[in-house]
């Protein structure tokens, strides 16, 4: 069995000043473009909490929150391709304005 790597072992590929500046972008625009509305932003776990949190506390409009937990990986490293939802939505999105906060963008089925 090997032992991850810690953290400081692992190239930076982007600094974290430029992901602040790029977060504070996103959430100006999504202030911007939902000025009037109260948009529900749902968050994929586990991976996207964290980004989602640094968001929605740059957000300056009322945001709604929840999360959703899929899997397609099972015990192993690629997808199966089969999409199962392991903790679904708390409220409904019927009528929302809903903004999907996700970390792993890879086969796309996720959503499809």
């Amino acid at each position: 069995m090997s032992i991850p790597p810690l953290a400081s072992d692992l190239p930076i590929l982007v600094d974290a000043a430029k992901i602040e500046a790029r977060i504070t972008e996103l959430a100006a625009a999504i202030s911007r473009d939902y000025q009037g509305r109260t948009p529900h932003l749902v968050g994929v776990l586990k991976g996207a909490w964290v980004f989602m949190a640094d968001l929605v506390r740059r957000i300056s409009i009322h945001c709604t929150v929840d999360f959703l937990s899929i899997q397609s990986y099972g015990s192993g490293t690629v997808s199966s391709g089969e999409v199962r939802i392991t903790k679904d939505l708390d409220v409904s999105i019927e009528g929302r304005d809903v903004l999907v906060v996700e970390d792993i963008l890879d086969t796309g089925r996720t959503f499809g």
